[in-house]
This record gives structure tokens, sequence and C-alpha cells, in this order.
């Protein structure tokens, strides 16, 4: 298939999520930029709604990157423990919100340079932040997109980077966000994993198939 071809099949792809899934938007809870670094870096292997938990709280004891940068790890250990991984996300949060004190007068840069040079900030989360917090568009490479995407041949890539390039060829920048929104929930809600509910699917006649039945 050309690359046209698939651009103009992304574009009736789009239409059809945005009829199947009108609300699909970031389901994590935040007020500002630096609300929301925190609940994608907590959401890794985690649910949003186990995050929004966690957070309900977090946010109440932190409010400013210092916050963050200057408590001890044992401490905040203790308060994100539930949402798994606790000592990865421990450390990669109060790095990142080391530099941010440091370097960006406590304030979350708004470009994807910057966010990647934090420190345990990946494309993922920093495309996560641009997106919903600055309304800058970038697409989003979570599991269920890379599932989506190869499902629906829109690319051939495991990796997520590149998965995210093939994918801004395809879809205008413009729909970088809402593409990534309505990818997520078609794989949370639809395309799931270990069974997919093809008899359900908005886009089955646009879709071939591939590997529907992998991981």
């Amino acid at each position: 298939m050309s690359k046209n071809d698939k651009k103009r099949r992304i574009g009736k792809i789009i239409t059809l999520l945005k009829k199947r899934y009108p609300d699909a938007k970031c389901a994590l809870n935040f007020k500002s930029p630096l609300e929301l670094l925190i609940a994608t870096i907590l959401s890794a292997q985690c649910t949003d709604e186990r995050v929004n938990k966690v957070t309900k709280d977090l946010f109440k004891k932190y409010r400013r990157a210092d916050d963050y940068a200057k408590v001890k790890p044992e401490i905040f250990e203790n308060d994100i423990r539930s949402t798994g991984f606790f000592k990865n996300k421990t450390k990669s949060i109060i790095k990142c919100c080391s530099v941010i004190a440091e370097k960006h007068k406590g304030k979350v840069p708004s470009s994807l340079e910057e966010l990647v040079a934090l420190g345990g900030v990946g494309r993922k989360t920093a495309n996560v932040v641009l997106g919903n917090a600055f309304g800058i568009p970038g697409i989003v490479v979570d599991t269920h997109v890379k599932r989506v995407a190869n499902r629906l041949a829109l690319t051939e890539n495991q990796d997520p980077v590149k998965i995210e390039y093939d994918l801004m060829e395809l879809v205008p920048q413009k729909e970088w966000t809402p593409f990534s929104h309505l990818m997520i929930f078609h794989g949370r809600y639809t395309c799931m994993a270990k069974k997919a509910l093809c008899s359900e699917c908005v886009v089955e006649d646009l879709c071939p198939k591939v590997g529907v039945k992998e991981g």
C-alpha cells in the first residue's frame, strides 16, 4: 500500500473513531503541566484509575518541582507505592524535578528536546505533556497505540520511536494529539491485546486483521 493510500485510509479511520469515541481524551487528572508530568511517569505499568487515586493526595502534598526534588526517596516511595515500580518512578521524578527546579526556574519546559533532556522522561511522556498541557501536537505511542497501529497496518515497526515517526508521516499534524487518544481508547475498549472485539469494531472494514490474535 502506498503512502498516499495509507493517508486516505487513516483519514477514514480517524473519522470513524471520532464517532465511536467522541469523548476520547487524556484520562489522567491534572491541573498543571507539572501535575501531568508526574501523573504520566506514575502511569507506566499502572492503570490511569489507580494513578488518579494516588495523585489526589499527592498533588496536595507536593505542589512545586522543588517539593519533589527535595523529598527523601523513602518517603516518596511510600507515597506512590501502589502504582508499582515505585523505586524507579521515584528516581525518575526526583531527577527530572531537580532539573526543572535548577535549570527551568521550576517551570516544566514546553519543547520535546527539553523534556526528554530532563532525565527519566521519554518521548511518550514528553508527547503526553506537550499535547495535553501545552496544546502542542504530539503522537503518543503506548502499548495500545503500538498494537492498534500494527493491526491496522499503519506501521510494520515494533520500536515506539519508529512507530511515532511512521504515524507522523500519515496523520495530519493538527490531529496528532486527538489521534493518540482515539487509538488508546480503541485499544483499551475494542482492539484489546488478548481478544479483539472485531464484530464491534467500527474500522473492521479498513483492517487487514494482521496479528489480531497477537499481544
